[in-house]
């Protein structure tokens, strides 16, 4: 489900993940909607970390930190939009798309890069927690770059399935993952992250935001919280950065997530926002936080 304020404006965001490359800027969607999925943070249970131990091709896997959002295997994941709106603490999310599409824009030099070192570079710089939601495909186009976010204790992990399909129909022309292999997409991401280490979490993100009851059936065995976002950057397909901040700024609240993209080549402005972003947060009293402190607030 998708809250209606959000769709029109998900439709361009995903339309960036199905072409990879920047077309046009996008409309900023302001109408207010109602938010059926919120949940509180106080489910938020960190685990004990992993032991070591080896992959099938003899890798050793690094053990993750912190595993938050970690829910009881077998039941219906919670769906959050955002953290209580109590303090002044909200998350920064980075999603990181990889699809075929895009692949193949790289093989062939029409694409320099889907990775935004900026961001990267900013976000160390001025020690600003963030959390970034991994396609398993990008994370094997970009390991060192992986390895370098999972290096960071200031930066978690998170699952955004494995080549950005949709797990519903309808899914603004993205295709689809069949029913019957959506546990396995995102498990597989999960087990292209895992050597990383670093603090990997249990927090998963659809495509377009698009899932419905079959999709969070499908995830059931893997204990995770299915995180949304109330507040949409609209970042590819920009040509400036002041709808960005714009769109940031003019929503965010305590406990909000905010929706943003680390990939470069249809999201090539977000690195000249995210200074304004973070200098409106402090103006406005807000603290960027990692997204398990942020849900976990409560």
């Amino acid at each position: 489900m998708i809250r209606p304020r959000l769709r029109p404006l998900l439709g361009v965001l995903v339309a960036a993940a199905i072409v990879g490359t920047a077309a046009s800027a996008i409309a900023l969607s302001t109408a207010p909607g109602p938010s059926t999925s919120t949940v509180g943070g106080s489910f938020v249970q960190p685990t004990a970390s992993a032991a070591p131990s080896v992959s099938a091709t003899g890798q050793e896997r690094r053990p993750a930190a912190t595993v938050p959002g970690a829910t009881r295997a077998g039941t219906r994941p919670p769906v959050v939009d955002h953290g209580p709106r109590s303090g002044n603490r909200v998350a920064l999310t980075f999603d990181a798309d990889m699809t075929d599409g895009m692949l193949q824009n790289l093989r062939t030099g029409r694409v320099k890069s889907y990775a935004n070192l900026r961001i990267l570079d900013l976000l160390e710089r001025e020690q600003v927690p963030a959390t970034f939601f991994l396609t398993g495909k990008w994370v094997e186009r970009y390991p060192d770059l992986t390895r370098r976010i999972a290096d960071n204790p200031r930066f978690e992990l998170a699952n955004h399935t494995y080549g950005h399909a949709a797990y519903t129909g309808n899914c603004y022309d993205l295709p689809r993952v069949p029913p019957k292999g959506m546990t396995g997409d995102a498990a597989k991401t999960f087990e292209v992250i895992e050597p990383y280490g670093g603090r990997q979490t249990r927090y998963f993100r659809f495509p377009g935001l698009c899932h419905d009851a079959a999709a969070l059936a499908a995830l059931a065995p893997l204990g995770v919280t299915v995180v949304d976002g109330d507040v949409v950057s609209g970042d590819p397909f920009a040509t400036a950065w002041e709808p960005i901040v714009r769109a940031v700024l003019d929503h965010v609240r305590p406990g909000s997530v905010v929706i943003m993209h680390v990939t470069e080549a249809n999201a090539r402005m977000t690195d000249e926002a995210l200074p304004r972003i973070l200098a409106g947060l402090r103006e406005r009293g807000l603290v960027p936080a990692a997204l398990s402190e942020v849900l976990a607030a409560g």
